[in-house]
């Protein structure tokens, strides 16, 4: 999660940076900037979201997997 975060972060910084070079300055400078970047992460994090959107499924059935062997003790006492 750090990771993505950090990429998308400097995403932003690099489309932020090429703008200002452009001369755009001020508040359209951040909300294009903004736009921009979340576009880019879409397409080019899309294997680290994926990854991590994975890693939280493997916790949470392994979670539901613990309850219900937990469930199924109590059942039997």
């Amino acid at each position: 999660m750090v990771r993505y975060s950090l990429l998308r972060f400097a995403i932003f910084a690099i489309v932020l940076i090429l703008l200002w070079f452009t001369g755009l300055r001020g508040w359209p400078l951040l909300l294009l900037s903004a736009v921009a970047s979340a576009i880019i992460s879409l397409i080019a994090l899309q294997v680290p979201r994926e990854k991590f959107a994975r890693q939280i499924e493997d916790k949470v059935e392994a979670k539901r997997v613990k309850a219900e062997a937990h469930r199924t003790a109590e059942d039997d006492d």
